[in-house]
């Protein structure tokens, strides 16, 4: 039987449909005003170590972002925390809660194909947390102006509006991860349990695993373990498994953009270093090519994530 019209008929009814749901959802409102409490103490702690330690720096503002202040992380480090649970808390029952109500049929029996239906709730998940992400930059964009007293320049402008692009990014990475398992599994409870624990597992405990995995598969060479060096190869491989989790492909981005010094991520050898003036800035668009990779492996982590859920959810069956 073939279709009669567009895949995407009643795409924009979906989206905006459950795009007000999350907006007036309980769950948002506790969500978002946890990120917002969070955050603005972080952002308070960099502000006040800013002040201690103010000094001839061109990317100031930048700190605000990066900055620490004992016992509060910094703002970027409550993000990547809080961002994956956002996300996750606005798609583990994405599908499978229209199961439970039993108003899947019904949604289906309309003018309306599962590639619509699915395609916006994904869309209006990440319009969701792109506003609410957008809204906290604007925020911190703010208090940075009212209590440092210094303007931001177009290079940190630029440089913080990509990171901001990227953190949503980020946070459609684990919203496609909730979407797929809403799909796969029919308890709402057990895809979130999944989902929380993947997240712990690739966010806290794939990075010590890499480093055990690499020292595996290469073994360190005795003459850089003697000198206290670690192995080349061994760092590399390290490397790259550590990069299958998109917590580190995130915090490597952030590393690039927010500090302009950065001149590699990952081992830096001395032919990188030839006429190079340590501590100068790189330009920003020298700082986007560094983070490129991990920013297209963000974005493909998170289509091939929702291509898996799509085709399952166009397998399934689906009873009244």
């Amino acid at each position: 039987m073939q279709r009669e019209g567009s895949a995407f008929s009643g795409l924009g009814v979906v989206m905006l449909k459950e795009l007000s749901d999350h907006l007036t959802s309980i769950r948002m409102r506790v969500l978002e005003w946890l990120v917002v409490l969070i955050a603005l103490a972080a952002l308070y702690g960099a502000i006040q170590q800013i002040k201690d330690t103010t000094a001839e720096d061109p990317f100031l503002f930048l700190r605000l972002f990066t900055t620490s202040r004992d016992p509060l992380p910094s703002f970027v480090s409550f993000l990547s925390f809080l961002v994956p649970l956002m996300a996750i808390g606005l798609g583990f029952d994405a599908v499978n809660g229209e199961h439970n109500r039993r108003t899947l049929s019904r949604i289906l029996s309309q003018p309306i194909y599962r590639d619509a239906l699915l395609f916006g709730k994904f869309l209006a998940g990440l319009v969701t947390l792109a506003i609410s992400l957008i809204a906290l930059w604007l925020l911190v964009v703010g208090l940075g102006l009212l209590l440092i007293g210094i303007p931001p320049g177009a290079e940190e402008i630029a440089r913080s509006f990509v990171f901001l692009l990227v953190t949503i990014v980020y946070a459609g990475v684990w919203l496609a991860l909730a979407l797929l398992f809403s799909v796969v599994f029919r308890s709402a409870a057990t895809a979130a349990l999944i989902t929380l624990g993947l997240w712990l597992l690739v966010t806290f405990i794939w990075p010590v695993l890499s480093g055990a995995l690499a020292q595996i598969f290469i073994p360190p060479d005795p003459r850089y373990t003697a000198l206290g060096l670690q192995t080349p190869a061994t760092a590399q491989l390290e490397q790259i498994l550590a990069r299958f989790s998109p917590s580190t492909l995130y915090a490597e981005i952030v590393v690039a953009l927010l500090d302009p010094t950065t001149r590699a991520l990952g081992p830096i050898y001395l032919s990188q270093l030839q006429g190079a003036v340590l501590g100068a800035p790189l330009p920003f668009g020298e700082s986007v090519l560094i983070a490129w990779p991990q920013m297209v492996g963000m974005i493909a982590t998170a289509i091939v994530l929702f291509v898996i859920g799509y085709v399952i959810f166009q397998r399934q069956e689906v009873r009244a």
